[in-house]
């Protein structure tokens, strides 16, 4: 159930990423080729994961579906639209949390709303369903440092939700985790997702991780980043027993053996 990098979705795509390239121009040294030829599209309420080696553009790629940096080959579109730059509709969650430290929790959660210019009553309602979706009742008028690690990004995850985007962008959200709330966090995320059902593009570099929660997985080449072939991962996610599986743990081993060669090339290169 494997897809060649390049073939086309029969559904609808949501996220149309057509042939980007980008290059990083630092004001010293010479241009660095990010990306080269990128080619994705991403269906409505899908949780597609981007995964490769360290330096292959993964996060570039994010940012570049976010709008916070400029598409300057190619074209990538959202709901048929050109990204024009950060909008409403694609929320980001950060793998450093990037919550207000002089802000509580729920003070964190109502900032996106109040810049909606959202009425004061339904803010307080949208705030209190989220922090219930993330479980983090009880901890409403906790300040950041008096959060644990997982805390922290399940109020980032409620802040980015509660504006409502369709998309929802992720960066390494658990990376900074320690393995046992990075496993609690990934059953999280599932949970939250299949409520919410929002599209989902999430940066790792933890083969498991992709496996476990996406449905498709664009395992992306050695810098410059291209997208080397696209892997169906849809599983029963509900299945207890899911990660011990034969099926589960034989598609663990094909990506790992696909991102390992990629791994490998980019430490002859030095561009790891």
């Amino acid at each position: 159930m494997r897809q060649g990098a390049n073939r086309i979705v029969a559904a609808p795509a949501q996220i149309v990423i057509d042939r980007v390239s980008h290059t990083y121009r630092p004001a010293r040294g010479r241009p660095v080729l990010a990306l080269d030829n990128v080619s994705l599209e991403v269906r409505d309420r899908e949780f597609v994961a981007l995964l490769g080696p360290s330096g292959c553009g993964k996060s570039t790629l994010l940012y570049l579906i976010g709008g916070f940096l400029p598409v300057e080959a190619g074209a990538i579109r959202v709901d048929d639209r050109p990204i024009a730059g950060p909008g409403p509709d694609r929320g980001i969650v950060f793998q450093h949390f990037a919550l207000f430290p002089w802000k509580t929790v729920r003070q964190n959660i109502l900032y996106g709303l109040e810049k909606q210019g959202m009425a004061s009553e339904e803010r307080q309602r949208r705030a209190r369903e989220f922090i219930d979706l993330v479980g983090l009742t009880g901890f409403e008028d906790s300040y950041p440092a008096q959060l644990s690690g997982g805390m922290k990004q399940r109020a980032a995850i409620a802040r980015t939700l509660a504006i409502d985007p369709h998309i929802l962008l992720m960066d390494e959200p658990f990376g900074a985790l320690d393995a046992q709330t990075r496993n609690l966090m990934q059953v999280e995320l599932l949970r939250i997702w299949q409520r919410s059902r929002k599209t989902v593009i999430f940066v790792t570099h933890d083969v498991q991780e992709a496996v476990l929660l996406a449905e498709r997985i664009a395992v992306m080449s050695a810098r410059p980043g291209h997208i080397k072939e696209i892997v169906e991962a849809r599983f029963d996610k509900e299945d207890p027993g899911l990660t011990r599986s034969q099926p589960f743990v034989e598609m663990v081993d094909h990506v790992w053996n696909l991102v390992r060669g990629e791994a490998i090339l980019a430490q002859r290169s030095g561009a790891g």
